[in-house]
């Protein structure tokens, strides 16, 4: 990889402005919202990083600022489920 190439993991805003209209909106409870839901394009960047590196979920790095390995598993699951 050339140092002006972003990894293959990253997404464009390009891309993301093609994407983000096809997920599922998620809406906030009311009572008691709890944490606030890890964005989309993260977890979706963490999705594409492990399946660049075929590394398993428990292995995703924290570091790199990604959701965690649960997140995008559970966000893989859902955009699955919403036949995204």
């Amino acid at each position: 990889m050339r140092r002006d190439e972003q990894p293959p993991w990253i997404v464009s805003d390009e891309l993301w402005r093609r994407v983000e209209p096809l997920l599922p909106v998620k809406q906030r409870r009311f009572r008691g919202p709890g944490r606030r839901r890890p964005l989309d394009r993260l977890a979706l960047q963490g999705i594409l990083f492990m399946l660049h590196t075929r590394i398993q979920w428990e292995f995703l790095p924290q570091q790199l600022g990604f959701s965690s390995e649960m997140t995008c598993w559970r966000r893989l699951a859902e955009w699955n489920e919403a036949q995204v």
